[in-house]
This record gives structure tokens, sequence and C-alpha cells, in this order.
């Protein structure tokens, strides 16, 4: 029986998410062909063992105790130990579900290499790549997929030349426009800008969450996602495309996202045959151009013009209102089936960085 270590939480400000999106991992892993060893990020950045409550709901803000069993991981190869120094045997995979700055980002996924553990999802470069938003969208136009104009803006930038700033992005920009961090996830930080002034407290309350605010045109059109998955073999897989229909609010945020309210989301969406394929296209180019492994989510808008890639995440979601695995439900592939062909697509990735 191999041995799978769980890993979520972490210090980000999506630490509940992760939570609950290992809730529903957890309970899709086969259990008779894997043993889980739960291992929990707390809030301040702490590895421990704690196990993962099936009953979580993101309602009530799970969150991983300081006060849990502290454990070290091995670095250069070997066996987990606890705090005392007691080996609590070795770990044939990890499956890290963790979302935001430093777990999604390939802080996790380098500490994994250099602990010589094969690993599911993607690897260093390509999770820290797509992490920042700024930085995944130069690689998107160098390989000529269609992405919104923006503005990056830094801390150091906003706070010593606030009025230049300001100036420049009401010379280039229409409202309303969004302001967001750039390296954050589940909408978190993220502003619509209907009138000027609210610009400088977008921008300030996006640089709470980074040391980079993005500033990004609006794109008028549907917001269509799909669904990569690599296979064991290394083919990519692309899913049936699914619809965000925001029903309350100004965009997709986090209460919508994930207290299931604000917004239908439709899976599978209606496309024609032609969309459809062009969509699939795009996500297998997208997932290409950044390196990635294992698995994402391809995020677009299909506006007149065709599509407008917004984002590629590295670690979507698993919640049981989660697109990323509804939208393989959709197209044929249940949950477990999932799980399982991520976690040998890892074990066949094997401990060579990617």
């Amino acid at each position: 029986m191999l041995n799978i270590a769980l890993i979520y939480g972490g210090e980000s400000s999506e630490h509940s998410v992760s939570c609950v999106t290992a809730v529903g991992v957890l309970g899709a892993i086969d259990q008779s062909k894997y043993k889980v060893i739960p291992i929990g990020i707390t809030p301040k950045g702490k590895f421990v063992l704690h196990e993962i409550d099936p009953s979580w709901k993101l309602t009530d803000n799970p969150s991983v105790p300081e006060s849990a069993p502290e454990i070290r991981l091995p670095i250069g190869g070997g066996t987990l130990h606890n705090s005392s120094g007691e080996s609590l045997g070795s770990i044939d995979l990890a499956f890290p579900v963790l979302h935001g700055p430093n777990g999604e980002d390939g802080s996790v996924q380098g500490l994994l290499q250099l602990c010589h553990i094969p690993f599911v999802g993607n690897g260093v470069l390509a999770s820290a790549v797509a992490m920042d938003k700024t930085k995944a969208k130069a690689v998107f136009r160098d390989a000529g997929i269609a992405v919104a104009r923006q503005i990056d803006v830094s801390r150091g930038e906003f706070a010593g030349h606030r009025a230049v700033v300001l100036e420049a992005i009401e010379q280039d920009f229409e409202t309303p426009f969004f302001v967001k961090p750039a390296r954050s996830g589940s909408s978190v930080g993220v502003s619509m800008v209907k009138q000027w002034d609210q610009l400088e407290q977008a921008l300030e309350l996006a640089l709470s969450h980074d040391q980079t605010a993005l500033v990004e045109e609006r794109i008028i059109g549907r917001e269509v996602e799909c669904s990569v998955l690599q296979l064991p073999n290394g083919e990519l897989k692309v899913s049936l495309a699914g619809e965000i229909i925001v029903t309350t609010g100004d965009f997709y945020d986090y209460e919508a996202k994930y207290l299931g309210g604000g917004a239908d989301l439709k899976v599978p969406t209606t496309l024609s045959a032609a969309e459809l394929s062009k969509m699939q296209d795009l996500a297998k180019r997208a997932f290409t151009a950044l390196g990635c492994t294992g698995l994402a989510r391809t995020d677009f808008f299909l506006t007149e013009s065709g599509f407008v890639l917004t984002e590629v995440n590295t670690m979507p979601g698993f919640t049981p209102i989660s697109m990323y695995p509804a939208l393989w439900q959709a197209s044929g592939v249940s949950y477990q089936e999932l799980i399982e062909t991520l976690i040998q697509t890892g074990l066949s990735l094997g401990t060579q960085p990617r």
C-alpha cells in the first residue's frame, strides 16, 4: 500500500478553501490502495500532522490548529519524522491541495522536489509563473493567445509616485475596470472600479495582498472554462466547457465561488463545435506554454472577436461546487477516476524537476 501525503491548509488567505478541498480529495482517494497521511500547514506556516474533518464547510472557516504535532519533511530524501525525531515512514507521493502564495506558487513544489518526493500537479516553474498574472500573461502573449490589456503597479511605485500612477491609469483606462493582486486566487483582493474615486482604495487593497497590483481592462463576453488533465503517458485531455453566469454582484467574486450565492455554474455549457474545438486547442496551448504538468483549469471570456484567456489555475479547487471536477464529471470522468488519474500521473512523473 502506497503512502500518500495529502498536504492542505497553508499560510495564504485561501487557507479554509484548501481545508475544504482536502475533504473532497480525501473522500475520493481509494483507501484500499493508498494510506493517506494528512499533513496540514497552519496559518503561521508550521507543517503538522492533523486529521482532516469530513464535516468541514467553508462557512465555518476551518483551520489547521497551531497546536497540532509538528513534523519534519525529509530534505534530501528519507522518511517523515515528528518533532522528536521519530520516523513516521516514507512518503510515496504527495498530493498538495494548497491555494495561493506559499503553496500554489511553486514554494511547496520546490520543497517536495528537494525531498525527492513525487507529487501531484505542476512543478516549480509552471506554478510560479501561473500564480503571477503579470508574468503569465506575457507568456500567453508570446504564444499568440489573446489576453486583456493591463498596467502593473508595484507597491514601491505606488508609495513613491501615487499621483503619477493614478494619473497614468486615468489616461489609459475607461471605467469600469478591475484591480487585482498579481498573485492571489479565489478573487481575494479584487475590486471592480466603477468610479475614479474608487481607484486609490482598490489599489491599496490589492497591494495589501501582494507586492504588485494588476490594473486590467474589463472584458465583455461569456465567462467560460475548461479543465486540462495530463494522463500518465503524457497525453493531454481537455474537458467540455462550463460557463459562469453571474446573477448578483458585479463579477464572480469569493462569495459566489465558494459560498454558493451570486452565480450559476452551467456544466456543461453550449458552444458550437468550432468554438469548443478552438477553446480546447487554446487550453492545451496555454498549458504547454507554461510548462504545466498534471492538471490545470483554463479560464476564458468568449467575446465577439473570439476567446480571451484570463487565467490558468494550476491548483483549481476540488470543493463540492468547484468547476474543475464538475467539468470532468460532465465529460464522463468521475471524481474518483479523476483523483486516481492525477495520482498515477504524479507517480509517472517521478522526482525529476518539472
